[in-house]
């Protein structure tokens, strides 16, 4: 007996399933990979008939404001994409600035005293215990599940199965909603240039060979550099994984030996992530029901207070800018809302914090902006830029030019550091601005 026959009386069309969804209701929608496609087609189609509906949908690839849902749709974010940065930078949106997620927080900061009146997620078919999986992509919706009246699943045979806290039961859920193939859209992730390849090739090569150690315990961090971190990481040893977002390539490295988790405090002996990024299908199948991969909610993985006990633990992200003293944003471009800090801040901390700890900030020394370069190195951040992570828990930044050390530096020796590490045609400029600001 298939599922839509046991479950026959939670089995819901697109349109009635979306019209649980109230006026001035707050819901949830499933992030990134975890978006049910179908279902927001649904609900957005609604949208004459709703007002005030408090919709949060975090990395989303669906576009919510638009200047006919202005009075159904309050649209929050804790991180931005092309779907929603414009909307977020001119106020058609909100923008959520995270970077704690201890569960105790996430239900009383972001679910409040009234929590959510419908969670919207993407899951796989009910088992014959009744458990549905979120796939490679739980996120947070496990937590948000907790703290929701109801639950609709929108259910994708081609979800996988993993350990880990990544389940739903069919007791919890109202609605069962079947998704659509034709509603898939692309992921919002970028196309990387040429430009940014040769300079990603370089920066993985040296934070591969000077900064990782047999034995290190890593966070990787998706972004224009480091999502492509795995790839140059198959010459080192016993490596392991404590991460958000486990990066294509490592269950590669898993097969050839590279990630063993012998030496995590954490969950020793397994890859802990929280989703999955934008993986093949031939390595979504390799994890599915893999014993050695977990995904647990951000809750768990981004809980600052475990992640200090992991020794030798290495938190490599990204950053949009970077000051010459070590200030970094992640979140903001020019000063204006680009993306998200995700468990950045709470990664670089505990690096920083935890014996044999590095805090890794990677990102190209330029770019090319229509037309005009640009140093990503910076005198100062632009006015209205977000500092993700403060210059005390950047230990290294690394650009295609080389490593800039900063650990227990003076301001000096960290402008003279960062500069080293500059765009060549922006060298001059910044010591001249350096000297200006900082008097050094």
């Amino acid at each position: 007996m298939d599922w839509k026959t046991r479950y026959a009386e939670k089995l819901r069309s697109p349109d009635e399933a979306a019209r649980l969804v109230k006026s001035g209701d707050r819901v949830w929608v499933g992030m990134f990979g975890s978006t049910p496609e179908t279902m927001c087609k649904a609900l957005y189609a609604r949208h004459p008939e709703l007002r005030d509906v408090e919709l949060h949908h975090y990395v989303a690839p669906f576009v919510w404001a638009t200047p006919e849902t202005r009075q159904a749709f309050r649209v929050h974010t804790g991180y931005s994409t092309p779907a929603d940065r414009a909307a977020v930078n001119e106020g058609r949106a909100e923008y959520i600035p995270l970077g704690n997620f201890r569960q105790s927080w996430v239900k009383e900061a972001i679910g409040g005293e009234r929590g959510f009146d419908v969670c919207i997620v993407k899951t796989s078919p009910p088992d014959e215990n009744g458990f549905l999986s979120f796939g490679t992509a739980l996120w947070i919706n496990r937590t948000i599940a907790d703290i929701s009246r109801q639950i609709v699943c929108e259910v994708d045979e081609r979800l996988i199965r993993t350990f880990g806290e990544n389940w739903l039961h069919i007791s919890e859920v109202t609605a069962l909603v079947e998704h659509d193939p034709a509603d898939d859209r692309p992921l919002p992730i970028a196309p990387r240039s040429p430009e940014t390849e040769a300079a990603t090739e370089v920066i993985c090569t040296l934070i591969a060979t000077e900064l990782i150690r047999d034995r290190d315990t890593l966070q990787i961090g998706i972004g224009d550099v480091t999502a492509a971190m795995a790839l140059y990481l198959e010459e080192k040893h016993d490596l392991g994984i404590q991460t958000e977002l486990i990066p294509g390539g490592v269950i590669d490295l898993m097969e050839k030996g590279v990630v063993t988790g012998r030496y995590k405090q954490i969950a020793p002996g397994k890859v802990v992530g929280a989703a999955f990024a934008a993986i093949s299908p031939e390595e979504a199948r390799k994890a599915h029901l893999n014993p050695r991969i977990e995904l647990w909610d951000f809750c768990h993985t981004d809980d600052l207070r475990l992640l200090v006990r992991q020794e030798n633990f290495v938190a490599i992200n990204n950053g949009l800018q970077v000051d010459v003293t070590g200030q970094v944003s992640a979140e903001s471009l020019e000063g204006k809302v680009f993306s998200g800090p995700g468990g950045q801040t709470v990664f670089a901390v505990a690096a920083s914090n935890c014996e044999g700890g590095r805090s890794i900030i990677a990102l190209p020394s330029s770019s090319v902006v229509n037309g005009e370069r640009r140093s990503r190195i910076v005198a100062q951040l632009p006015p209205g830029s977000m500092v993700t992570v403060t210059r005390g828990y950047v230990d290294y930044v690394v650009t295609e030019q080389g490593i800039a050390t900063l650990r227990g530096k003076t301001v000096r020796q960290r402008i003279e550091e960062l500069v080293s590490v500059a765009h060549p045609d922006f060298r001059v400029e910044l010591r001249k601005e350096a000297q200006r600001l900082y008097g050094v």
